[in-house]
């Protein structure tokens, strides 16, 4: 009868032993030495035969141990089902069939190429697929992004999504043309690649996370942007009419920022000299009104004797700016005599009919001179 059937012995273990101590279990060394009694105790081959398949066992249960790096995660599964994700450093698990354990690395960052292939795979160069692209503006350009990305969530990684690198790929390049399909191509090309390039980095993040990948995009970079090889010449051309355009608008401000200043400064000039010409003349004209007044209140109290006066002034101020000359007629001989250098002490006679000269004496001069400021001192007077 079998040790575990009804109506059995309970005193006796699987082993054939008793139980002791009120039904606690035996130690191990007591289950080594019954495991040698059974298998031992036939013979010299039966007992080989049974430590052959203890050292089976116990090389089958270190297989179980496995160690992490820091940069690394286990991921152990039971049957295939999803237990627990171990960090850095030595664990052990059950040895395969039961469990194993796979050894994700989350540190590693990855790189995707985006219309380009690198020289490093089979393939190289453009990969007109994935970079031709259509704008906003219904223009077709030539992009290249670049993609770096490392794993986050060993569990996700493995579980969630059967090829996520391959998801990876195909949502960066559907996030990446429905930004530039929402953008000009004077955008794409010129300022706007860094916040496209951003943009992108959100959008691809986002719907990753909804997708519960695991991973997480660290950068996203636009490595070109270019019109299509067809119409390049095209491009180029307009845009070398746009830099010139930009060239002769910039030559344009500083001519004008160099002109314009003068021009103020001149205006300015005229504007000060203008005024002050008239201050000069509002003053004149003032003066030369104040002195007729009084000249026509002198008038209407001396009538004859004001005229004089006015008359000797103003032939005063005519003659004393020009030269004077004396003529003097006797007999054949034509004296002329320079008043104005009689008056300062030489002067010069000269005979028109025969060239003689002749010096006046500067004796006669002051008599003249008397002469003169006497009539007009008796004018000025009213006598």
């Amino acid at each position: 009868m079998a040790w575990n059937e009804p109506g059995g012995s309970n005193d006796k273990d699987s082993w054939g032993g008793g139980r002791s101590g009120g039904g606690s279990s035996p130690d191990f060394d007591e289950i080594l030495n019954k495991i040698k009694d059974r298998f031992g105790g036939g013979g010299g081959i039966s007992g080989g035969l049974g430590f052959l398949l203890i050292g089976v066992v116990v090389l089958w249960l270190l297989t179980g141990i496995y160690i992490v790096d820091p940069a690394e995660r286990g991921v152990e599964l039971r049957f295939g089902k999803y237990t627990t994700t171990t960090g850095p450093g030595p664990h052990w698990h059950l040895p395969y069939p039961i469990e194993r354990v796979e050894i994700v690395n989350v540190d590693r960052i990855q790189n995707l190429e985006i219309g380009y292939r690198s020289g490093s795979g089979r393939f190289s160069g453009s990969v007109y697929g994935e970079s031709l692209m259509l704008t906003e503006d219904e223009n077709i350009i030539d992009t290249r992004f670049a993609v770096q990305y490392k794993i986050k969530s060993a569990k996700d990684y493995l579980f969630n999504l059967v090829y996520p690198d391959i998801t990876l790929r195909e949502v960066t390049e559907s996030a990446v043309r429905d930004i530039v399909g929402k953008s000009k191509m004077d955008f794409v090309l010129t300022e706007g690649r860094a916040e496209i390039a951003d943009r992108a980095k959100t959008l691809i993040q986002s719907i990753m996370d909804n997708y519960g990948s695991g991973l997480l995009v660290t950068s996203v970079n636009m490595q070109d942007a270019q019109p299509p090889e067809q119409v390049q010449n095209s491009f180029d051309d307009v845009v070398k009419a746009r830099e010139d355009k930009q060239k002769f608008i910039n030559q344009a401000e500083a001519y004008q920022n160099d002109i314009l200043p003068k021009a103020r400064g001149k205006a300015a000039r005229i504007v000060a000299e203008a005024n002050a010409y008239r201050e000069q003349v509002v003053a004149k004209a003032e003066g030369e009104a104040s002195r007729f007044s009084q000249i026509l209140q002198e008038y209407t109290q001396a009538p004859e004797v004001t005229r004089e006066r006015m008359y000797l002034e103003t032939m005063e101020q005519v003659l004393g700016r020009t030269g004077k000359l004396i003529m003097d007629k006797s007999e054949n001989n034509l004296m002329l005599m320079p008043l104005d250098k009689m008056l300062s002490g030489t002067g010069i006679s000269s005979n028109s009919s025969s060239g003689n000269v002749e010096k006046i004496a500067p004796r006669r001069l002051p008599g003249v001179k008397r002469e003169v400021e006497r009539r007009a001192r008796n004018l000025r007077e009213g006598r």
